[in-house]
């Protein structure tokens, strides 16, 4: 039997990595997708070095055309993913007139478009043999608001539309697509991305916890397998959407309050 095939993008570092690998110890042959091709090198021995199957493709995920050839070239050299994970993702949370139009667009480009242009490349087959998983992976920010992280929001925003969106398309076809929402999660994210931290509500931490790149990963890991349409770690923020849905005034009041308690 065929080793399940798995794709995982943003695989270089953090909690892509940490999802790597735990497919790795699975069993399963992953694919790794990111723009550093040395720290990917790096993810694959390390995948290799614990019996699993790793092979990395460098590829810069903000250029459509780039995501085009290297989705081509998997699907000669090994075929279609079983399992596609749109995980990479970056952007700074940052006041709007502090953000410049540039970063704003490269927030849309990764993770959005890199996802949408990655899951139509391999959508055709998956549809065609009427199986495979697809998971975008994103933060609370998908569902709710605070100050200064307005492009960063909006790009989090886009993802969940076009996974709920996806989901909507391809009913009936044998394929699940899967929301998997991350609190706080204690990665390299933040050192790529200056200044973020600062803007993380100063409730977050007591209220829900932060995550390891390894809880996020076996979040990721089991919400797949368990083939649910929408995952979220830690519990704490179901109750914070569902308040959110119920009585937005609220909650808008209360993470601009904690908003400003961090700054």
């Amino acid at each position: 039997m065929e080793a399940t095939l798995v794709l995982v993008t943003g695989a270089s570092s953090g909690i892509g990595e940490a999802t790597a690998r735990r497919y790795g110890a699975s069993g399963a042959r992953v694919l790794l997708l990111a723009r550093n091709a040395e720290r990917l090198d790096d993810v694959a021995d390390a995948i290799r070095k614990e019996g699993g199957a790793a092979s990395p493709y460098p590829v810069d995920l903000a250029d459509s055309g780039a995501i085009e050839e290297v989705s081509a070239r998997i699907a000669s050299e090994v075929g279609t993913p079983d399992i596609l994970i749109n995980n990479a993702g970056a952007g700074r949370w940052l006041p709007l007139i502090e953000t410049t139009a540039e970063e704003a667009l490269a927030m849309i480009e990764v993770p959005y478009l890199a996802a949408f242009t990655l899951t139509r490349a391999f959508l055709p087959e998956m549809l065609a043999r009427r199986s495979g998983a697809i998971a975008c992976i994103t933060s609370p920010a998908s569902y709710v608001a605070w100050p200064n992280a307005a492009a960063y929001i909006a790009a989090r925003a886009a993802l969940r539309g076009f996974t709920e969106a996806l989901r909507a398309d391809v009913k009936g076809s044998g394929l699940t697509v899967t929301l998997v929402v991350l609190g706080v999660v204690d990665s390299p994210y933040w050192e790529h991305n200056p200044g973020s931290r600062e803007h993380v509500p100063a409730a977050s931490a007591t209220l829900a916890p932060t995550l390891s790149t390894a809880e996020a990963a076996e979040t990721i890991f089991a919400g797949i397998a368990s083939r649910k349409q929408t995952v979220v770690k830690p519990a704490f923020l179901r109750a914070l959407f569902l308040l959110n849905a119920v009585a937005p005034r609220l909650v808008a009041r209360e993470l601009r309050r904690a908003a400003k308690q961090q700054s």
